[in-house]
């Protein structure tokens, strides 16, 4: 039988570029931007995590990233690795909770639409919140993912598309992961027209700059309005 892995296309390797957000109430995990290597980091998290009774809160579960799959020295590592040391237990489109996956979207308004669907989801479960102000900061992303799968050649209506059962994707995402595959390329879901990729790894990455930051406006019912914010 012809598995759905086996009917994507490898894209040809190149550096690519594309933005996702991150609540601005997580602060960067400097620890990984202070550091070249591996062993300078494994001496640097030992002495200040005496200090420091907090570090491995916010450094995260380091078992579930091979220290050389981390992609030391690079502009905003600590970035890069955040998504696999802290992986959300409710999974995603291409992780069961067990497994981290980093996110990028080819524009910001596409990053945009795929951040406000999921806040929404999350708010219309929270009861008695009648407005809140959510705070995103800009990441523009920089990789150079081999080998990278590319699920655009499978059409909008194939399951792994499916806007809210992610069973599909998910078995798409694990049987890549076991052939070492290091991201899937895929039509957005939020952003009809528009391409996303899922990095299984963090080495890929080649950089990772802060540049503006938005703000979302939850009313009590829905995100009514979406703002680019300008530093003064």
């Amino acid at each position: 039988m012809v598995t759905d892995a086996a009917r994507l296309q490898l894209l040809d390797r190149a550096i690519r570029s594309g933005y996702r957000l991150v609540n601005s109430k997580f602060p960067p995990i400097s620890l990984f931007d202070d550091v070249a290597d591996q062993d300078e980091f494994e001496l640097l998290f030992e002495l200040q995590a005496l200090t420091n009774p907090r570090q491995q809160n916010e450094v995260g579960n380091l078992n579930l990233l091979p220290a050389d799959q981390i992609p030391f020295g690079i502009t905003g590592c600590s970035y890069a690795v955040a998504p696999f040391t802290h992986v959300n237990p409710d999974g995603s489109r291409f992780s069961d909770g067990q497994s981290g996956v980093l996110y990028i979207a080819d524009q910001i308004e596409t990053a945009l639409a795929e951040v406000r669907y999921h806040q929404q989801r999350y708010w219309e479960r929270v009861q008695g919140l009648k407005f809140d102000r959510l705070v995103f900061r800009t990441l523009s992303c920089r990789f150079d993912a081999s080998p990278l799968h590319d699920a655009t050649v499978l059409d909008s209506q194939h399951p792994i598309y499916n806007p809210d059962d992610y069973q599909a994707a998910r078995q798409l995402a694990a049987e890549l992961r076991r052939q070492k595959s290091a991201a899937l390329q895929y039509h957005s879901v939020r952003q009809p027209g528009s391409i996303c990729w899922a990095l299984f790894t963090p080495r890929s990455v080649l950089s990772i700059r802060q540049t503006t930051h938005y703000e979302m406006i939850w009313n009590g019912s829905m995100i009514s309005g979406v703002n680019r914010l300008v530093s003064g």
